[in-house]
């Protein structure tokens, strides 16, 4: 990999499962809300940050990367 993983496993699958969950209010309230669309976008890049296991916003405020032992 390019990167250091700087979420750990805890974190990354709590990302996914808020993920998905905002998936399925965007999914419920597309048409009626705006909040519908920024959770959609919300739920895209918590999944993604959470499937890689690299934030950059983290790395930016200095969140240390994960080491496996």
């Amino acid at each position: 990999m390019f990167y250091a993983k700087n979420l750990p496993h805890w974190e990354r699958v709590l990302r996914v499962l808020v993920a998905v969950a905002a998936t399925g209010y965007t999914v419920v309230n597309w048409s009626h809300s705006v909040w519908a669309v920024a959770a959609g976008l919300s739920a895209i890049t918590l999944a993604l940050t959470g499937l890689v296991g690299f934030c950059p916003m983290c790395a930016v405020a200095g969140r240390k990367p994960v080491h496996k032992g």
